[in-house]
Parts: C-alpha cells; sequence; structure tokens
C-alpha cells in the first residue's frame, strides 16, 4: 500500500531554544494533513519552505552566518521528526534542528501561531522486524530526532523489544537536547529526558570527555557490547548520523553479526527524487549488469540509489561507504 503524502499548512505551537545553536519546534497539523502525518514511520522526513519567514535582527544571528543568511531562500529544507503526538483530529510533530545557514536562521524567528509550508512525510523509514528483542539506537549529533521518534514508537506500539539509545557529539554543547539528567539518573544510564520520558534507558559519549563516555559513540557502543550479553541474532541496530560514524557503525555490526539499519544524511534537494542530487553509491545485486564505461557483474562496481526515495533509511549492508 502507498502511503498517503502531500503539501498541508502547519501552525507553530512553540519554539524552545535548548543550546546555543539548537532548536525544537513543534507543528499542528488538522484535517488531512493530521490524518496523513499521524501515520509517519521513524525515519521519514518532510520538505519546509521558509522562503518567507523573516530574518531575526542582526544582533541575534550568529557571527559566522550573518553574510550567508541574507541569501534568498529557494529550495524547502528537509527534517525528520523527534516526536509524533495524536490527539482528537490533531497531529503534532516536533523537529530539532541546528542554526546552520540561512534557513534554519530565519527558523528561529518562527513563534507560536506562525505558519508554515509542509510536505510529507516523505522517504522510507526504519523498519521494526520479528524476533528482535534489543534495539540499539545510536545518534551522532544532529542524527538524534529520528531515533528518539523510533524509541517513541517501539514503547508505544511494539511489545517485546527493548530499545537502548546511544547519543555522542563532540562536546556536551554539541548534544541537541534539552539538558542531561541528574546524576543519580545518570548513574542508572539515564542520561536524556528526551528518552527518559519513555523509560529508555540512553548513555552519553563525547569526544572531549565533557560528558558521560570519553571517545566516539561508536567506541561506546562496543565498550557497552563488551560488558553486556546479548544474542546477535535477537538485536538490531538502528544509526543515524555523519557519514563516518555510520561507516563504523556498519563494520562493527558486521563484525558482530548484528542487523543494522542506517538513515543516511545526504543533501535532499526537492525530496521527492526528481533532482537526483541525493544519490547513495549501494552493493549492486549479483549478476546485475551496470553501465559504468561498460557492462559489469561486480557487485563491488555499485549501483546509485536515492537518499530521499529509496532511503533515507537503508540497511547497511546495502551501503558503499
Amino acid at each position: 500500500m502507498i502511503q498517503a503524502k502531500g503539501q498541508f499548512e502547519a501552525k507553530v505551537t512553540f519554539n524552545k531554544k535548548l543550546g546555543e545553536r539548537f532548536y525544537r519546534i513543534g507543528l499542528q497539523f488538522e484535517g488531512a494533513g493530521a490524518e496523513t502525518f499521524a501515520n509517519t514511520i521513524p525515519g521519514q522526513f518532510a520538505q519546509f519552505d521558509v522562503s518567507n519567514v523573516s530574518l531575526p535582527p542582526a544582533e541575534a544571528i550568529p557571527d559566522d552566518l550573518k553574510d550567508v543568511s541574507t541569501k534568498k531562500i529557494i529550495l524547502r529544507r528537509p527534517f525528520s521528526f523527534a516526536r509524533v503526538l495524536k490527539d482528537k483530529g490533531i497531529t503534532t510533530v516536533e523537529v530539532v534542528f541546528c542554526v546552520l545557514g540561512p534557513a534554519t536562521v530565519r527558523m528561529t524567528t518562527l513563534t507560536k501561531g506562525n505558519s508554515i509550508s509542509v510536505i510529507g512525510p516523505l522517504g522510507t523509514g526504519f523498519t521494526i522486524p520479528q524476533g528482535k528483542k534489543l534495539a540499539l539506537l545510536v545518534a551522532g549529533g544532529m542524527g538524534a530526532p529520528p531515533l528518539e521518534h523510533l524509541a517513541q514508537v517501539m514503547t508505544t506500539n511494539v511489545k517485546g523489544i527493548e530499545p537502548i539509545a546511544f547519543a555522542g557529539a563532540k562536546t556536551k554543547y554539541d548534544l541537541p537536547y534539552e539538558k542531561l539528567l541528574d546524576k543519580i539518573s545518570q548513574e542508572l544510564d539515564f542520561w536524556l529526558a528526551e528518552f527518559g520520558r519513555y523509560v529508555v534507558r540512553s548513555l552519553v559519549a563525547t569526544d572531549d570527555g565533557s560528558a558521560g563516555f570519553k571517545g566516539t559513540v561508536t567506541d561506546c557502543l562496543l565498550d557497552w557490547l563488551g560488558r553486556n550479553n546479548f544474542n546477535p541474532a535477537e538485536t538490531i541496530i538502528y544509526a543515524c548520523g555523519p557519514a563516518p560514524m555510520l561507516a563504523g557503525i556498519a563494520k562493527l555490526a558486521e563484525n558482530k553479526k548484528i542487523d543494522c539499519q542506517v538513515s543516511m544524511e545526504e543533501m535532499m534537494a526537492c525530496g521527492i527524487g526528481l533532482c537526483q542530487s541525493c544519490a547513495v553509491k549501494c552493493v549492486a545485486p549479483v549478476g546485475s549488469g551496470i553501465p559504468a564505461g561498460g557492462k559489469s557483474s561486480n557487485p563491488n562496481d555499485g549501483i546509485y540509489k536515492l537518499c530521499c526515495k529509496d532511503g533515507p533509511v537503508f540497511d547497511a549492508r546495502q551501503i558503499i561507504f
């Protein structure tokens, strides 16, 4: 069955600053939009039109973005969902964004009651195979939102599977969360309130050791696996973050014989597969002919799939990093 999608108007319900560059925004849909976004699958995304959103005052724009922020916004911007709430015919989605360019600078000015045009839900999200009892959710930097949404769905709609979250960043100031929980909660492996609300354990890793495990989130996961008993056949890893991190997670999963799904972070201009700008190199099926200066049946030559349409979620074994 083809999942419904469309273009809808959403009203801003809140826009909360989480840190120096991080914000969490709530968008409310009614009518057909509410029905459509109520069925959003974790890992899917939407395209936001912020072309008519005003810039903040000059003093509120980070110094490194003062020049670029004046650029005209032509294309929509893709964002995944951190949380989806349904209540009496109204659906509210929560999105976390980082101020990195002219579009996200403008998004900081959105306030309660403002409207924004949204196209979605788009792409292919995470799947939860039968027989899995342990799900390891690994987020690098801004890869956190879709995994938070996945934790919400697992704890409310799926029985018999335990999710555990791993969140990594360069420093504690680069973690896209509201705050770290208190020391007692941390000792119980509950570092982040965003996962704690679903009673999901969460661990934090920072490159500089300013919070949690000192090192990368991949190393943190490897350390956890070394200290805990798990059945690889009943375990699955879900990861979202920068490509080098995903490559490391994919290799770890391969070595441990654990199934793994990764959400790729490619530039998606149109979001529907027309512009072909978000190609991801994937393993070719054995025996397939690949037009690349001739015919080839070598799966290492690869084929290209579109992140926005075939993904952004892929089986890690499909990707050639």
